[in-house]
């Protein structure tokens, strides 16, 4: 069962975000302690903080954050995080996919993530720059991707800029 993060949560949420990149190629360590900040930050959006149960665990979690292109509020996907034990069981793809489709009921037109190709190509996550998002110094063109969430999703043009938590 997939909903939205409730405050009792918090600590559970961030221990599962711990143990899910305990032993990540891309993690630094500190990616609960983002999902912290996030949370106190004004980019946070409650609705789109979601996580999934099973058998009365806390096994999965996503998080979207508003960030700008241009003068575009878009969304940011990170992190998701799944529970290694229950990995490549479907958590992730189902918490990612009910993501968008809270997105969008909320108005929002795209979202970006800054991760492995392979995995984001399949919910149709595609190079950035396609959609006019010019890259950030210092992040790899290749691994900064983005969606668009709806047909009538206008153009964008300008620089990506992430919530300021994410310190980039």
């Amino acid at each position: 069962m997939i909903g939205q993060e409730k405050r009792a949560d918090r600590e559970a949420v961030e221990a599962l975000v711990q143990a899910a990149f305990a032993k990540a190629c891309h993690a630094d360590g500190n990616e609960h302690e983002l999902v912290h900040a996030l949370r106190e930050g004004t980019s946070f959006i409650p609705e789109l903080s979601l996580v999934m149960e099973k058998d009365d665990q806390l096994v999965g979690h996503v998080l979207f954050t508003k960030a700008m292109v241009g003068k575009d509020t878009i969304l940011c996907l990170a992190p998701l995080s799944v529970l290694p034990a229950v990995q490549r069981e479907g958590i992730g793809s189902a918490l990612v996919y009910e993501g968008h489709r809270r997105a969008i009921a909320l108005g929002y037109t795209y979202s970006v993530v800054l991760g492995d190709p392979a995995y984001y190509g399949r919910f149709g996550y595609q190079k950035a720059c396609l959609f006019g998002i010019i890259v950030p110094a210092g992040i790899d063109e290749d691994y900064l991707m983005a969606i668009k969430l709806t047909e009538e999703a206008p153009s964008l043009c300008g620089k990506l800029v992430y919530a300021k938590e994410f310190g980039i």
